[in-house]
């Protein structure tokens, strides 16, 4: 029967891989990847040789209809991204959207995402919290700012290594100097890295060591 499975891969270390992820990407009969360089590694150290299909942000719309064809055609497709789980942040949310709205089954496998680690290992408070991803780069960043430093919920923010000090600098201007932060980095890899303090605290740690790798910043609500 069709089914869409939404496979979480590594964020970073390569024991979190599940044993149903690597046997439902051995079982289905394509699997769609964001890059096909990176998951080849992965693929190639599961010894997992099903055929693979280039599926990211640049080709998913005009892909979505392709996809569903075969779905429909009986196939199953599994889709993931470079690390992480499907649609956070990532290629996926439109081929699921499809797929609920054409009655496709969609199973989404439990696995590692990086704000979870982050949000827990922060120390401020996660019984309610907001995922903003990545913030806007240029329109409409100053209202987004205006409008979280409002927010009263611990939010979750996804960066980059060289908009970080901008984006801590940002915080002190529209949050305040004091308010809590906590900057994860290269989350479950060799260098792991949490940095907690007031967001000015925060920020002078990266203006005078250069950030590196990957980055969840999570910042106290108001």
């Amino acid at each position: 029967m069709s089914k869409l499975y939404l496979v979480p891969t590594p964020i970073g270390n390569l024991e979190d891989m599940t044993f149903r992820a690597i046997r439902v990407l051995k079982e289905v009969d394509l699997i769609l990847a964001e890059d096909t360089r990176t998951s080849g590694k992965l693929l190639k150290h599961f010894e997992i040789s099903t055929h693979m299909q280039s599926h990211h942000m640049h080709n998913e719309h005009r892909m979505v209809e392709s996809v569903l064809q075969k779905l429909k055609a009986g196939q199953t497709i599994a889709l993931i991204s470079d690390a992480g789980t499907p649609a956070i942040s990532d290629p996926g949310f439109l081929l699921t959207r499809a797929c609920v709205q054409e009655g496709i089954p969609v199973d989404c496998l439990p696995g590692a995402t990086a704000f979870v680690p982050a949000l827990v290992n922060s120390g401020l408070p996660n019984d309610k919290f907001v995922f903003e991803g990545f913030l806007p780069v240029k329109k409409g960043r100053q209202t987004r700012f205006k409008l979280l430093a409002e927010e009263t919920r611990t939010m979750i923010i996804y960066e980059s290594p060289h908009k970080l000090v901008k984006t801590l600098g940002h915080f002190c201007e529209y949050f305040g100097e004091d308010r809590q932060v906590s900057v994860s980095r290269e989350l479950s890899k060799l260098y792991e890295e949490t940095v907690r303090g007031t967001a000015k605290e925060v920020l002078t740690h990266f203006e005078n060591k250069a950030p590196k790798g990957e980055i969840v910043v999570i910042v106290e609500g108001k």
